[in-house]
């Protein structure tokens, strides 16, 4: 597998296609003001290959005290067959020794894609992440924080990343 740094300039239709069909939209920053954040926010965006095949891409917030991962996307057709694993696992290696923090809709929370929710929250379970047992809805949807490193998250600490994130960018 290899990694392509992404940038406002060199983001590609594949790239948006994936974005646009894998988050819900109520969880999507729109593309016109996503892009320019890659730069101001110094966003770690990659993209992941196997050979020229584009597989998914990952956005990561890197923040002090935490690494946010914010969007981890695969492409339908290759879920389930190792290549989340394969991109987690570079993830993980990149920022080994750090604290790292996934959010994700709450398995816990009765919808339409609770097994697609538990499947996720095991999927991370399994990588060696830790769920928090903090929770915050976002309009109808409840969020959960998993983590990796050393260290407690707290809704504080979640409050602060919100609080950096809308010096960039606000959605209300």
């Amino acid at each position: 597998m290899t990694t392509k740094l992404i940038t406002a300039a060199n983001v590609n239709e594949q790239i948006k296609q994936l974005y646009q069909t894998t988050f819900p939209e109520d969880e999507q920053i729109p593309r016109e003001e996503l892009l320019p954040l890659i730069e101001e926010m110094h966003l770690d965006f990659t993209a992941y290959y196997e050979g020229e095949d584009f597989i998914g891409f990952t956005i990561v917030f890197p923040h002090e005290p935490f690494n946010w991962y914010w969007y981890f996307a695969v492409l339908p057709e290759l879920r389930g067959k190792g290549k989340g694993q394969e991109i987690l696992t570079t993830l993980i290696e990149k920022y080994k020794g750090k604290t790292c923090v996934p959010d994700m809709e709450s398995p816990k929370q009765e919808c339409e894609n609770k097994a697609q929710r538990e499947r996720r929250h095991e999927f991370y379970l399994r990588n060696g992440f830790r769920d928090t047992n903090l929770y915050r809805k976002y309009d109808v949807v409840e969020m959960t924080i998993m983590m990796m490193g050393k260290g407690t998250f707290t809704m504080q600490d979640w409050d602060d990343i919100v609080s950096e994130l809308r010096k960039y960018w606000t959605w209300d």
